[in-house]
């Protein structure tokens, strides 16, 4: 990834610093735009071919939630380069100190958790909710860590939904197929990711719902999607 993009480094690198430092002197859209081309290059120089299913579910009107299973560093770069409009994350707050991942953080407008600070979680959960209602959309990975077993799910953490639940805001199930083999496999063949973007959840759907029941339901759907691209899979190999 890194080697087919050298020409491509320095350029993108300083521009991505420049807007780092001062992103208030650029509107989102363009910070965005280029996280979207570093993206790009980088998925291309990976060999990572991105296939997008169920685009047409995405609420026309910003202001909603993505919730997809975790499989590992590759997931936010495979979402964000099917998403045309711009699209910020919660992530541990372990990585907001990586060099150019803390750059990419304040180009985003990312905003970084600590899972063991529960006064600090819940700052951030009310900064979703007061952005979310603004008409910015947010990837929220409510297992809370990656799993480690392919495309096999953890569960999913109820305290995850409530920024959903206080926005009153389309909940967006999506289910990543193979996300793990881009990163964490350490091999360096070409791999095909697939993203599929689930029906919303609206809130007169889930309003009467506790968020763990909410949780339970985001999961059972992205099972089902996974366990259907994967027979279907295993299918087409036995042909």
């Amino acid at each position: 990834m890194v080697l087919m993009n050298l020409w491509y480094v320095p350029y993108g690198i300083v521009r991505l610093l420049r807007m780092a430092a001062h992103p208030e002197n650029y509107t989102l859209e363009e910070r965005y735009a280029l996280i979207k081309q570093i993206d790009n290059r980088a998925i291309k120089g990976g060999r990572v071919e991105i296939e997008g299913h169920g685009l047409e579910n995405l609420p026309r009107e910003d202001g909603y939630i993505l919730y997809p299973n975790h499989q590992g560093m590759f997931d936010v770069l495979a979402i964000l380069q099917l998403m045309k409009r711009p699209t910020s994350v919660v992530l541990k707050k372990e990585l907001e100190n990586i060099p150019f991942l803390k750059q990419v953080i304040a180009c985003l407008g990312a905003l970084p958790i600590d899972r063991k600070d529960p006064r600090q979680g819940m700052k951030v959960i009310l900064q979703v909710t007061k952005e979310v209602m603004e008409g910015k959309n947010f990837i929220i990975f409510a297992e809370g860590t990656r799993s480690r077993n392919g495309n096999e799910l953890l569960d999913f953490k109820g305290g995850s939904f409530k920024c959903a639940v206080k926005s009153k805001c389309p909940i967006v199930p999506v289910a990543l197929v193979d996300s793990y083999k881009a990163f964490d496999t350490g091999s360096i063949a070409k791999t095909k990711v697939q993203v599929h973007f689930l029906e919303p959840i609206y809130f007169d759907e889930y309003e009467k719902m506790k968020t763990t029941e909410i949780a339970a339901l985001v999961k059972e759907r992205i099972e089902a999607c996974i366990r259907q691209c994967t027979d279907t899979q295993h299918t087409d190999a036995q042909m």
